[in-house]
Formats: structure tokens, C-alpha cells, sequence
């Protein structure tokens, strides 16, 4: 019995078709556009999400039969069941009814908010926000997105106030389309990352829904990240009737994948940012030093297990920078052959803070900058000391997440910036612990394959699933550069408060 695991990102949808053995049989991924209306601000249209969706599960299940009882055709090797992993704190708006979206997606890494978000800093209301929700007033996360609409987009506003219309994380959204909007629901680790949610109660807080102005009747109703939750309908999802059984925030579900089942188990995950999470089993955690307090996922009993994360927003995304902004890369991969023909940097630093900067710094006004360019730079340069700012940038928080009785082994890692092994040998270097990739990079679609084959009986314990996960290769540590290091922070501190609170906020709705 397979496991059908979708995996909605901040840049594309990525399906796997996964075996009891934790093999990859069948793989598909299709991008969809992003949109910028204005300066710091990041838009997806919802139904592109969708298509993407279902034309990356078209493509993973192509040559997977599938059981008699969802398509008709039989098959040796049938899909069981559904888990869903996505881009967190995006918030998507959709009709109840008709399931279509009045208004574009206001993804995670959108700027737009830090004036609501500073206005509640100087009221005192982080303090309690923080203990009730283990987060931090930052435009990344989901609840002032709403309080944004709320002000400028009284229309859509109305419409989530009368129940006509409904909001909800990309999970949710995901959901009510394969249901064919017959279930609104989101997990326990989604929930986390709203600003909205008791990480103690495994609940939504009445309060913080009042003091952000959000309805709770628009929100999804919380379930475990693992059990059947509904059922796709095959009119809306490529002739299949199969169970939705697996649900998580992509962090979590990484940390799921990496098989990071014990207190003090670290992984990172190397995409358009990077994100350090720290298995802290049934303890909720308060850290300090920007680190949050998160859910990792919730059990069918209800029992919660958290997580220490350090969310770092631009690492793979400066990459992508270095060969869609500039034009020094014909491809990503590229960068590591091209760092690899210098020695180092030759002394230029580059602070990614492309939309901000997240742990441990927490600045949306701060800007990305280049020092220390001569005439000496070349592109090579220019690659190498991006590939050394992802490395800086996961050590600023990994310091702070592994101390004391968390402080475990090593540190797994996966993500399309994984396969880069010049970046994880100066990572090993930075860090000082052996960094593991396994042999599946995508965890966080494995996670959710994982999670749900448990929730359907696919897997029948956590240790049967830790046996599925396979070392591919392990990086040493060797000699740190700490000069380098040291130049990153003397940088970073350049870059922050650069531009005003007020200019991500101005009033003007979406487009």
C-alpha cells in the first residue's frame, strides 16, 4: 500500500508516491507563478495552487495503480491514502460555497504588515502574545495578514464576517478543494503558526482572535496531524476517492521525515529560507534569543509534541536571486561548481535580508547588502559568499536552538539546498557537528507520506518508520572560520532598520 504525499511550497507543488519500504515510486513537481503587486509584498492566486496540485499528483501517479474502489482499475501497488504538507503562515481567503478566492494568497514572506505589527509592539501586547501563542509580532505569520484585510478590504472582510467566505492556512485551502469543500479543517502544527493559537491548549484563543479582529467562525476546525480527516471526491480530484490521513506545517513535517522522533533530535531544512527545528517532545519550551515555541504535530489523542524552531526566511531564495535577479547562474546547482573554483570569498559578505530577516534578529525593515566588493569581485566570489551567508545565517540560530539538554549528535538536514555539498561541508565547519543528508532529500514530503500511513495504517509505530530513514552521506566538521563569521555579524548589524515600518504598510489593498 502506497502513501500519496503533496507537498504545496512557497515556489511549487512536489507529489511522491511513497512505499511501505519509505522508497520514492513515483515523483512529480510543478511550479506556479509568484506575484509582487508592490514592494514587500508577496502574492499566490489559489486556484494556480491548485492546478499546480493537480498536475503534480497527475504526474507522481502516472505509472501507480490505484485500487478498484477509487478509479476502477485495480492495481498490485494501490495508493491508500493522502498527507499534506505545505508553506506555512500564508493565508488564503476562499467562498464556502463555490470554493473560489475573492482575493490572491498573502504568503508568509510578506512585508506588509509590520506597521500593524509594530503599532501591537508599542501597545504591550507581545508579551502576552508570545506566552499564549509561542510566537513573536512579525509580519511572517498569519493573524495580521487578516487584521490587514480588515482595513483595507471591507468587501472580503464582510464576507468572513457573515461566514460566506472562510480563511485558513494553504493546508485548509488544499483541503476543502480535494473534499470538493466538504471539510475545513487544518492540524494542530498549521495552527501554531497563526498567531491565533494556544500552544498550550491545542486550542484557538478567543483572546488572541479578539485582539486581531478575527472571526473565529472563518477559521478551520483543528484535528490531529495524523487519522483520517475526510476523503478526496473524485469529481474534484482526478477520479479519487482516498483518505486525507496526514496533516503538518512543512517544518514539522520535515522534522517528522528526518525521523526526529526524540527530545533534543535537530533538523534543518535548506529551501527558499531555512529552518532550524529541535524535537522538545511533551515540554513546551519558552526560548529566548528570537527563537519560537511551536507545534510539531498533535497525536489522534490529542497529545501535543513541541518544537524549539529558528526561522531563517532567505537562504535558497538568495540563490535563486544570484540567477533570476543578477543573472550569474544558468541554474541553481550551478553555484556550488562555481563558489568551488575560489578559495573563499576574498573578504565580501553578503547578508540575504531579501524580505527581512528573521531568528535571530526579527527586523522587516532590514534590506540585503553586499560588502566588501573590489575590483577584484568576480561572480565566483559573489556565489561563494552566498553559499557562506546560508551557512552564517543557520549557525546565528542553531547556537541558540541546541544548547544544554537539547544540544543532540548531529544535524539532518534535507531541502533542495542539501544536495549542495560544498554548503554542507561549511556548514559541518560552522557548526562543529556532523551534518546527515539522507538518502530521500525531500522529508518534508516524506513527513507527510509518513504521517499519514501511520494515521491510515500503512506504518504501525514511529520505530518501524525510523528504520525507513537511510543515511546517504555524513559531513565532518573541520576548521571554522570565525573571522568570516565574525564579518557576517559586524554586516548583518549594517542592514537592519533600513527602511521605516511605515512603508510596508501604507494602505492600498490587493490587487
Amino acid at each position: 500500500m502506497t502513501v500519496l504525499a503533496i507537498d504545496v511550497g512557497t515556489t511549487g507543488v512536489t507529489a511522491l508516491v511513497v512505499t511501505p519500504d519509505g522508497a520514492v515510486a513515483g515523483r512529480g513537481y510543478q511550479e506556479f507563478p509568484q506575484h509582487y503587486p508592490r514592494p514587500g509584498w508577496v502574492e499566490h492566486l489559489p486556484e494556480e495552487i491548485w492546478q499546480a496540485t493537480l498536475t503534480a499528483c497527475r504526474h507522481a501517479l502516472r505509472h501507480i495503480p490505484v485500487p478498484a474502489s477509487s478509479q476502477g482499475t485495480g492495481g498490485a501497488a494501490p495508493v491508500s491514502c493522502i498527507g499534506i504538507t505545505n508553506q506555512r503562515e500564508t493565508v488564503a481567503i476562499w467562498d464556502r460555497a463555490s470554493l473560489a478566492a475573492p482575493r490572491p494568497a498573502i504568503v508568509w514572506q510578506d512585508r506588509r504588515t509590520a506597521r500593524i505589527c509594530a503599532d501591537l509592539r508599542e501597545a504591550g501586547h507581545e508579551p502576552r502574545l508570545a506566552h499564549l501563542s509561542g510566537l513573536r509580532l512579525d509580519p511572517y505569520f498569519s493573524a495580521t495578514k487578516l487584521t490587514w484585510l480588515a482595513e483595507h478590504e471591507p468587501a472580503v472582510w464582510a464576507g468572513l464576517a457573515d461566514g460566506s467566505l472562510v480563511a485558513g492556512t494553504v493546508d485548509s485551502y488544499l483541503i476543502a478543494r480535494l473534499t470538493g469543500g466538504r471539510r475545513h479543517v487544518t492540524d494542530a502544527s498549521n495552527a501554531s503558526r497563526t498567531l491565533l493559537f494556544d500552544i498550550a491548549t491545542g486550542s484557538w484563543s478567543a483572546e488572541l482572535c479578539e485582539l486581531f479582529g478575527v472571526p473565529m467562525r472563518a477559521l478551520p476546525e483543528v484535528v490531529p496531524s495524523m487519522g483520517v480527516v475526510g476523503e478526496s471526491d473524485p469529481a474534484a480530484f482526478l477520479g479519487l476517492a482516498l483518505p486525507i490521513a496526514g496533516i503538518a506545517g512543512d517544518q514539522q513535517a520535515a522534522l517528522f521525515g528526518q525521523a526526529c522522533f526524540h527530545p533534543g533530535d535537530t533538523k534543518c531544512t535548506y529551501g527558499t529560507g531555512s529552518f532550524v527545528l529541535t524535537n522538545t517532545g511533551p515540554d513546551l519550551v519558552r526560548p529566548a534569543g528570537g527563537l519560537l515555541s511551536t507545534v510539531a504535530w498533535m497525536d489522534p489523542a490529542g497529545r501535543l509534541t513541541y518544537a524549539v524552531e529558528g526561522s531563517v526566511f532567505v537562504t535558497g531564495a538568495a540563490v535563486q536571486w544570484l540567477r533570476d535577479g543578477l543573472g550569474l547562474l544558468d541554474n541553481a546547482a550551478q553555484s556550488e561548481a562555481l563558489a568551488g573554483t575560489v578559495p573563499d570569498s576574498a573578504g565580501v559578505v553578503f547578508v540575504p535580508a531579501l524580505t527581512g530577516l528573521g531568528a535571530p534578529y526579527w527586523d522587516p525593515d532590514a534590506r540585503g547588502a553586499l560588502f566588501g566588493i573590489t575590483r577584484g569581485t568576480t561572480r565566483a566570489h559573489l556565489a561563494r559568499a552566498t553559499l557562506e551567508a546560508i551557512a552564517f545565517e543557520v549557525r546565528d540560530v542553531f547556537d541558540l536552538v541546541v544548547t544544554g539538554q537539547w544540544r543532540g549528535a548531529a544535524l539532518r538536514v534535507d531541502g533542495g539546498g542539501c544536495a549542495n555539498n560544498l554548503l554542507m561541508q561549511m556548514q559541518a565547519d560552522q557548526l562543529q557537528v556532523p551534518v546527515e543528508r539522507p538518502v530521500v532529500g525531500e522529508t518534508t514530503a516524506l513527513g507527510a507520506a509518513f504521517l499519514a500511513g501511520l494515521g491510515a495504517g500503512v506504518w504501525s509505530s514511529a520505530g518501524e518508520l525510523a528504520a525507513r530513514w537511510r543515511l546517504d552521506r555524513r559531513f565532518e566538521p573541520g576548521s571554522r572560520d570565525e573571522q568570516g563569521y565574525q564579518r557576517w555579524r559586524q554586516a548583518v548589524q549594517r542592514t537592519l532598520r533600513w527602511t521605516h515600518a511605515e512603508t510596508a504598510g501604507q494602505p492600498g489593498g490587493g490587487s
